[in-house]
């Protein structure tokens, strides 16, 4: 299947006012995270708008490391989750009651958001919000508005197929850099949210983004930026997963393995399987082998 939107993140700004907008489309990245699962069709959806949150979000890494997004919810959908790296590469996964029809899995529970920054050096930041009925645009206001005092929009579609998000945000008046010094427009925000809010689904989903702010936003002064690919990655590796076996212990691990006689272990993201053996356990535990 092929799609006339490319994988990537494109911020623009408006010359006239301080606001930052982005627009994330993420069409072969939600195809390659669905081929290695069977979810229903809420769960699809749900998580290709999680996805399109998580690209959007993605411009806020400013450094090398990693940012989630998690709906932690109380129903028969448990947890949907989506993560993304600086360099634009993300992957998701979503938990939930498999003996329930797809007709019976809703989020009409109260829930919460949790945003959580990982830098690969520096400390660990997160940030939850409470989410209902599944609204992640709306909890991600929240947050904003509340927890970073950031007037922000949010809009965020997906058809199971094909998933985008587009997101608008009021910044402070003295991060305004107008090359031209002309005098801040005071009614910028409101007009710009409000022909945002023009949008139909079929149109974000489908429209190359220089037509979607031509279409939306003809009469401002747009600055666009260089585009950002989007894809796929996981960041499973058998290194990591042994420094995870190592976390478990010698005993526990021996015990498992005389049960078994070897330790399966998949990828819940990628489904790539990994197997590990007495071997693996001698090169982990070097100091158990001493004679």
């Amino acid at each position: 299947m092929s799609y006339r939107s490319a994988d990537q993140l494109q911020r623009f700004s408006f010359d006239a006012a301080p606001i930052r907008g982005e627009v994330a489309h993420v069409n072969t990245t939600y195809q390659d995270i669905l081929s290695r699962q069977s979810y229903p069709l809420p769960i699809r959806i749900a998580l290709g708008q999680l996805l399109a949150a998580t690209a959007l979000m993605s411009a806020s890494l400013k450094f090398k490391g990693r940012l989630t997004l998690q709906m932690r919810l109380s129903g028969n959908i448990s947890l949907l989750q989506a993560e993304t790296n600086e360099q634009g590469q993300l992957r998701a996964i979503a938990r939930y009651d498999t003996e329930q029809s797809s007709d019976t899995l809703g989020f009409d529970h109260e829930g919460q958001l949790v945003i959580t920054l990982e830098p690969d050096q520096g400390q660990r930041y997160q940030g939850i919000t409470s989410i209902t009925e599944g609204n992640i645009a709306t909890a991600l206001e929240d947050y904003f508005n509340q927890s970073e005092q950031l007037p922000s929009r949010f809009w965020l579609t997906s058809d199971g197929n094909q998933a985008a998000g587009f997101m608008l945000q009021k910044l402070p008046a003295s991060q305004h850099n107008s090359d031209n010094q002309q005098e801040i427009d005071q009614d910028a925000w409101d007009r710009v949210a409000h022909l945002a809010a023009t949008i139909k689904d079929e149109e974000l989903l489908t429209l190359e983004n220089d037509q979607l702010l031509q279409r939306l936003y003809h009469e401002e002064d747009v600055r666009v930026y260089p585009a950002t690919v989007l894809s796929f990655a996981c960041t499973c590796s058998r290194a990591r997963l042994a420094n995870a076996l190592h976390q478990v212990g010698y005993q526990a691990l021996t015990e498992m393995l005389e049960e078994s006689g070897s330790i399966s272990i998949n990828c819940e993201f990628c489904q790539q399987h990994y197997e590990f053996g007495q071997h693996d356990l001698t090169e982990l535990f070097p100091e158990n082998n001493l004679h």
